[in-house]
């Protein structure tokens, strides 16, 4: 579907019945073949997590159910979905009657699979369930306060530097931003790195990850064009991205790539 069909950026009535044609699927094709994945095969595992915070339906005597959920939409699948389509549908099921939690839940399952063109994961959980939300996670190195002058705002891969010490090493930065491709809007997030390989500059790194500060683009695709950058210039034998970006209009995605095939733990971080 082309973008300027999408509901980004535009007067959206929310949906009083269920209505799962809201959904709108965006190829992955045109970023992969923009940063040199031509061939339908790519270098990384991952999925893209949504947290979605206003979930809820009609139980059978009338009353609302709440909950949150957990969605995993497979970094395989040939589709993403696009946000705001993914917000209006998940409100579509407010008014809609269902006899158990699992019907919910295969009821998501089914339709984003549909548009994704893979089998997506939902998981619920009670609102009244504590939840912790944390700044930058154990054992990683915050490289936000490095003493770097930044004059430009753009891509710069190039700034990408590795040594030839061997480290494994977790980083992590508060600086991710973005725009939205349709709307302009920002998008903020922190990025998270794990990796093994010749030990990769600070600086050059923190004048990466702030290059995006302008770049126009879908949050699956920054991390996926991060993950190829640092394998392209860093080489490092096993990496991990993971960004963690902030909430919008009741949902969270929080994309992750890497070389080894288990998922990294996906923590919440405060800003969501």
């Amino acid at each position: 579907m082309a973008l300027h069909n999408a509901p980004l950026g535009k007067s959206s009535r929310y949906p009083d019945t269920y209505a799962p044609e809201l959904l709108f699927p965006v190829p992955r094709s045109d970023n992969r073949r923009r940063i040199g994945h031509e061939d339908g095969r790519w270098p990384w595992f991952g999925s893209d997590l949504w947290q979605a915070w206003e979930i809820s339906w009609l139980r059978p005597n009338g009353v609302p159910a709440v909950a949150w959920a957990v969605l995993e939409v497979p970094a395989a699948s040939p589709n993403i979905i696009e946000s705001k389509s993914l917000k209006l549908y998940l409100n579509s099921l407010n008014q809609e009657v269902f006899s158990s939690e699992e019907q919910v839940v295969g009821r998501i399952e089914g339709d984003l699979s549909s548009a994704s063109g893979a089998a997506v994961g939902c998981r619920l959980f009670s609102v009244d369930e504590d939840g912790r939300a944390i700044g930058k996670p154990a054992g990683y190195e915050l490289i936000d306060d490095e003493d770097v002058t930044i004059e430009s705002y753009q891509g710069c891969p190039e700034a990408l530097i590795a040594g030839d010490e061997q480290v494994t090493e977790k980083l992590c930065s508060h600086l991710l931003k973005s725009n939205c491709p349709v709307t302009g809007q920002p998008d903020w997030g922190s990025v998270l790195i794990t990796y093994t390989g010749g030990k990769i500059e600070r600086q050059g790194l923190l004048r990466y990850v702030v290059g995006f500060r302008q770049q126009q683009d879908f949050h699956e695709h920054c991390v996926e064009t991060i993950f190829t950058d640092i394998m392209t210039r860093c080489q490092p034998t096993q990496l991990t991205v993971s960004a963690h970006y902030t909430r919008r209009g009741g949902l969270d995605i929080n994309p992750w790539r890497s070389t080894e095939a288990h998922p990294p733990a996906m923590p919440r971080l405060v800003r969501q």
